[in-house]
């Protein structure tokens, strides 16, 4: 039988065994920031470790021109990066991005035994997200067409894990 997983607002509470949400806003925790630029800026860390360079890793910044999906939509597969995390930023004006996660698991080998341990959230069009190395996730899915900055690890040996679904759709309410 068909699962339908429900997205529900991405929040950094409910998103933390995923990663970080990446969003403007209060500085976390009432923390000040540190001034740089002859005091012109406050720079406030979203993000201490990238954990980009394992392995003779390297940092990767690139541009992913999406094109909005339409919901609700059947899921395919599931990836995994065990030796970095990867990050998801909107540009250029709100760009709702939909997540479909698993909690990280331990070393290679099978990811989630069910799609009742599959999370679903959407996004604001604001906010981006850090991935927790080895989290289970849905490959990008635009809600909204545009485009998305993408920070990740590239080596000579590719770091990706894939998993295949079956019979997974994924749904917004009506609300979002």
């Amino acid at each position: 039988m068909p699962f339908t997983l429900q997205a529900r607002p991405l929040t950094p509470e409910a998103f933390a065994p995923f990663g970080h949400v990446l969003q403007a806003g209060p500085p976390p925790s009432g923390e000040a920031g540190q001034a740089i630029n002859s005091g012109t800026s406050r720079r406030h860390v979203l993000v201490g470790d990238l954990q980009l360079g394992a392995d003779q890793g390297r940092g990767e910044l690139s541009l992913s021109r999406a094109q909005a999906r339409v919901l609700p939509l059947r899921l395919q597969e599931l990836e995994r990066h065990l030796l970095s995390t990867q990050s998801f930023i909107p540009l250029g004006g709100p760009r709702r991005l939909a997540l479909v996660v698993a909690r990280p698991g331990p070393g290679p080998g099978p990811g989630p035994d069910t799609p009742e341990q599959l999370q679903a959230f959407v996004s604001d069009g604001w906010q981006g997200v850090c991935l927790h190395a080895g989290t289970w996730h849905h490959p990008l899915l635009a809600v909204d067409a545009g485009d998305f900055l993408v920070i990740e690890r590239r080596a000579a040996e590719v770091d990706c894990e894939v998993l295949a679904l079956h019979d997974v759709w994924l749904a917004l309410p009506r609300a979002i």
